[in-house]
């Protein structure tokens, strides 16, 4: 179910939040998204927006597109396309776990501002073993060809 802004206050407590672009797709995402409903909570998918996205590189699937994607996969329960930053987001939410992939503890964490937020609202930060492919790489890969 795709969920607006107004609405995450009615989830808070409830679910885990998984969060990233997601553009292009690929089955480390899956991984994850099925690694993160395996911890036991219902999964919300925060997906960045294309202007965030568009920084890494150019859209291939626009945010709307993703979302409907996302949406249709069995791991997630709950899709909200973000405005905002994911700070923002959590602050509206308040999940009960906030779920990274490894990739995240090899760069130091998730950012600070989420990371105070998460502290401050009891949210707990979790990173998962999966072993994901990265859309940049992936990208980068067709670039070079």
């Amino acid at each position: 179910m795709i969920v607006a802004w107004d609405d995450l206050p009615n989830l808070s407590g409830k679910v885990s939040m998984v969060d990233g672009s997601f553009d292009p797709i690929h089955d480390g995402h899956i991984a994850y998204f099925e690694a993160s409903a395996a911890i036991g909570t219902p999964v919300l998918c925060n997906i960045t927006n294309d202007e965030w996205t568009v920084r890494k590189h150019p859209i291939l699937l626009p945010q709307l597109q993703r979302a409907r994607v996302i949406d249709s996969i069995r791991h997630i329960e709950y899709v909200h396309c973000a405005r905002l930053s994911t700070r923002e987001v959590l602050e509206q939410l308040r999940p009960r776990i906030y779920i990274k992939g490894a990739d995240w503890r090899s760069r130091g964490g998730i950012p600070t501002e989420e990371a105070e937020t998460c502290s401050r609202l009891g949210i707990e930060v979790r990173y998962l073993e999966t072993v994901l492919n990265s859309s940049t790489q992936l990208i980068e890969k067709l670039r070079s060809r």
